[in-house]
């Protein structure tokens, strides 16, 4: 069985990939959040983190590429290969918001299946490298999925990752079973399953339902609980004492790398977001949490709420 880290913009960043390495049961595959490929376009400071080795040591790091131009793709992989010493990348073509499908970029690209054909096409016959490619199921129509099908099954993917929602799902209601069950059925490639694994009930369910698949990438139920994956192979139960330790290690990398205490703890809330549910009783300091304008009283606020209330079943 493999398990796969989810790229999550703002969230799943160099700090975070590390932090959960240390503490928690180690992935097979970290996903960075994507690099909008541009045309003559050098990576930025935070896009070097993300990818240089450096930054990801003892971790199979996967650098994500975001675009709808052939040309661009082909560039940035090479230099991710020449410069980072990358041998797999990956296609976004998941990204459910509306800022990025309006560039008909992301789950966007999906809606212009000729254009995607003639993209796959290219950067496969000039790229000597790993693509995998990340995908929903269409944009607004199911339907679309056997015409996507037909595309991809022409090329030689490293892996398909499959997150079986539409765009215009976004992240509601449950993924759409059916068409992950007709790749399955159709495709020889190597396929990867995502959405909706927030527990090990969860997990369970998927590998009943696809006995075949044997790779999962976990996103928002891996964020909200770190110890999902520990619990899933390790059979240990989340407790506090790591989670406070996962929890402290970010906190001081984040106050070393970001200037000022606004930058913090706007990555420190974010993550609470999700978190706060793990805990009984959670909601006042969530709001206590959410509220918090310096660092001292943050970090009251959490040491109240580790104190106080324990992880919830």
């Amino acid at each position: 069985m493999k398990d796969y880290m989810a790229p999550m913009e703002g969230v799943t960043n160099f700090i975070y990939r590390r932090a959960y390495h240390r503490f928690y049961h180690p992935m097979d595959k970290y996903f960075t959040p994507f690099i909008s490929a541009k045309p003559k376009k050098n990576l930025s400071f935070q896009e070097i983190c993300e990818v240089s080795p450096e930054r990801n040591e003892g971790m199979y790091v996967v650098p994500q590429i975001l675009t709808c131009n052939a040309d661009d793709f082909i560039r940035t992989a090479q230099l991710l290969k020449e410069d980072y010493g990358h041998e797999e990348v990956n296609l976004n073509l998941g990204c459910p918001s509306g800022t990025v499908t309006a560039k008909g970029k992301g789950a966007g690209f999906l809606a212009e299946p000729q254009k995607l054909d003639q993209f796959l096409d290219q950067i496969f016959s000039e790229l000597d490298m790993k693509i995998s490619v990340k995908t929903r199921v269409g944009t607004h129509y199911e339907e679309d999925w056997d015409y996507l099908l037909a595309i991809y099954e022409k090329y030689p993917m490293y892996e398909l990752i499959i997150h079986p929602r539409i765009q215009t799902d976004m992240y509601r209601g449950v993924p759409r079973l059916g068409a992950y069950e007709k790749a399955v059925k159709r495709l020889k490639m190597p396929l990867c399953y995502n959405g909706n694994l927030f527990s090990v009930a969860d997990y369970k369910r998927i590998t009943e339902l696809f006995p075949e698949t044997d790779c999962f990438m976990y996103g928002r139920g891996l964020i909200t609980n770190p110890g999902l994956v520990t619990e899933i192979r390790e059979g240990n139960r989340p407790d506090k004492k790591t989670l406070r330790e996962f929890h402290d290690c970010l906190f001081e990398e984040y106050q070393e790398l970001l200037s000022g205490e606004r930058n913090v703890l706007f990555r420190m809330k974010e993550l609470w977001s999700y978190m706060a549910v793990n805990f009984t009783n959670y909601e006042k300091y969530a709001k206590k949490i959410k509220k918090s304008q310096h660092l001292p009283e943050y970090l009251s606020v959490v040491s109240s709420l580790f104190a106080e209330q324990d992880l919830v079943d």
